[in-house]
C-alpha cells in the first residue's frame, strides 16, 4: 500500500474522498492480496467516518446560516 491516510488534522475532505476512490478502485479489481486488503478495507472505513463528520458538519453549518424573514428555520436539502 503505497498510499496512507495523512494524519486527519490537515486532511481535506476532497482528499479523503479521492483516496477513498482509488481504494474502491483498488478492491474492486480484485488483484490485491488478502493481507492488502484488508489494510486497504479497514483505511476505507476510517476515511468513510471522516467523510461523514465533515458533511455532517458541513450540513449542521448550512441549517444554521439558512434564513428566512430574519428568522433561522431549519431545512433540508
Amino acid at each position: 500500500m503505497e498510499e496512507k491516510i495523512k494524519k486527519t488534522d490537515k486532511l481535506t475532505f476532497e482528499d479523503a474522498l479521492a483516496r477513498l476512490e482509488k481504494i474502491v478502485r483498488s478492491l474492486e479489481e480484485g488483484n490485491v492480496p488478502l493481507e492488502n486488503s484488508l489494510a486497504l478495507f479497514e483505511e476505507g472505513t476510517k476515511l468513510v467516518r471522516f467523510c461523514s463528520q465533515k458533511i455532517d458538519a458541513a450540513e449542521q453549518k448550512v441549517k444554521i446560516l439558512t434564513e428566512k424573514n430574519g428568522v433561522i428555520t431549519e431545512e433540508n436539502f
